[in-house]
């Protein structure tokens, strides 16, 4: 909740009263980067606010010019005017009325001044954010295909989006949220398709987020825009750091939601398929894609389901068919297989952490020491079964071939259940672990979207598209379930149009 009040001062006629606010309020003799600049033009006193490295220099050397060759005839008729319409028309220009406008104006990066005897302020749009170029993502790479990505700079990711879809429809809303960061958040959609209604949805819960400041951007929007819920791992949103899944995504109808400051943006709403869906199917083959489809799908249920499945038969073996008796332990190992299992899985997880904190020239040595410990060591002193290393391998493999990183981390923490249900229960464990495993999934949705459709409830064409990487031309409809404003057109109606 924010600890400062809202206030909405308007500007005033009296000039040192309009300074003396700013710089009280900006803190201007403290901070070194609030940079106040006075200037006599004629009879008038004009102050120029700006925060230092955040202002293009081209750009404000043009203003001052600007302002030195206004003769003084002009500046005392109608500065105002003469600023806007005439000396500055190469930079976009505002005009605002109250001391909140003119703060976050100078916070995010443009230029105010502030005009002897004017009760308007002008705001020239100069901004030059520090940021990186676009480049391709780490999590969402692909063999062939573009390599740009989004960045840091909300400006950046939506010309990265409009140079895909030059389409007037395309809607870019902006909405401040929190009451110190006062951060832009950026609702996009195409206005003929996507249901209003969603759009509505988000955009009244974006102004009602009451909290000093997101730090941690989108995700923190997210959980206020849905609510967290504590006990469901599985993400309601997809992210994505590649233009290119984000303008497919609003041609079906979703909406993106960008936040400044983060590469990533959300799409929402989504299904459990949307996670185990990636850029490199459509950049192949559809046979080839449909192939890759289901190699994906089968690395995922292994990694979720497979290691459970074992831990419980090694544990019965008795209850094995005679075809399936090599699928217990060749030697028991010192400790019990449940807790093997366990410390396994969170040394992956530490493995992992360190992996993420290591320098980049000390990574080799890392996986080296890792390989060593986990490997041989651990089983010479019995303190794993080569079994367990070899399921937890496997799960391993299938988490990291799981395109969507926060899937891939509800799905640990689902094995991670699921070995415990089949330690302690056995088989019987294990079947209801998977079938509340089962109801969770049932009962999550997505901005009222049930998370398994098309599965449940059934949708029978839709189903097939996910299924199978269908052609672009028999797929090239939008889901039903988000209930867009229009279907594609038939060739033959874009022909004649």
């Amino acid at each position: 909740m924010s600890l400062t009040a809202e206030t909405n001062m308007s500007i005033s006629k009296n000039y040192q009263e309009n300074i003396d606010y700013l710089n009280s309020k900006l803190g201007a003799s403290e901070s070194y980067d609030i940079v106040v600049r006075e200037m006599n033009i004629g009879s008038k006193k004009i102050a120029i606010y700006s925060i230092n490295g955040m202002v293009g220099r081209p750009a404000s050397n043009i203003i001052i010019e600007a302002l030195t060759e206004i003769e003084r005839s002009e500046l005392v008729v109608n500065a105002l005017a003469k600023l806007v319409k005439s000396k500055i028309n190469d930079l976009q220009v505002s005009e605002v009325e109250s001391m909140d406008e003119v703060l976050y104006f100078v916070l995010s990066g443009a230029m105010a001044m502030i005009v002897e005897g004017n009760t308007q302020s002008i705001i020239v749009d100069v901004r030059s954010y520090p940021s990186r170029m676009p480049q391709e993502p780490d999590i969402e790479r692909v063999t062939r295909g573009s390599r740009d990505g989004f960045t840091e700079t909300l400006v950046f990711n939506t010309i990265l989006i409009r140079r895909r879809l030059r389409d007037p429809g395309l809607r870019m809303k902006l909405v401040k949220v929190g009451s110190r960061s006062k951060t832009d958040v950026c609702i996009a959609y195409i206005e003929d398709i996507t249901n209003p209604k969603m759009v509505d949805y988000i955009e009244k819960e974006l102004k009602n987020i009451k909290i000093d400041g997101i730090p941690m951007a989108e995700k923190t929007v997210e959980e206020f825009i849905l609510g967290s819920k504590f006990w469901n791992p599985y993400p309601r949103v997809r992210y994505t750091e590649r233009p290119d899944v984000a303008a497919m995504h609003l041609l079906e109808g979703n909406v993106i939601i960008m936040v400044d400051t983060s590469p990533s943006v959300i799409i929402a709403p989504c299904t459990l398929w949307h996670h185990v869906q990636h850029a490199e199917e459509y950049r192949q083959e559809p046979v080839v894609g449909a192939y890759l489809r289901w190699v994906r799908f089968i690395a995922i249920l292994s990694s979720v389901f497979l290691f459970p499945l074992w831990l419980a038969a090694a544990l019965n073996p008795q209850l094995l068919p005679p075809g399936l008796q090599f699928i217990g332990i060749a030697e028991p190992a010192k400790v019990g297989l449940l807790f093997q299992a366990l410390v396994g899985e969170i040394a992956i997880d530490i493995l992992r952490m360190a992996a993420v904190h290591t320098p980049s020239p000390l990574a080799t040595a890392l996986g080296l020491i890792a390989v060593f410990m986990m490997g041989d060591i651990a089983i010479e002193v019995g303190l794993f079964t080569p079994e367990v290393i070899m399921y937890l391998a496997i799960a391993a493999v299938g988490t990291f071939a799981t395109p969507s990183y926060e899937l891939a981390q509800a799905n640990r923490l689902a094995r991670i259940f699921l070995l415990l249900a089949a330690g302690l229960f056995n088989f019987w464990g294990l079947g209801i672990g998977v079938l509340l495993l089962f109801i969770l999934l049932l009962r999550t949705n997505s901005f009222g979207v049930p998370y398994l459709w098309p599965l449940i409830p059934l949708d029978y064409k839709a189903l097939m598209t996910i299924l199978v990487r269908s052609p672009v031309p028999i797929a090239n409809q939008r889901p039903s379930i988000l209930k867009p404003k229009d279907q594609i057109r038939q060739p033959q109606e874009r022909t004649n149009s």
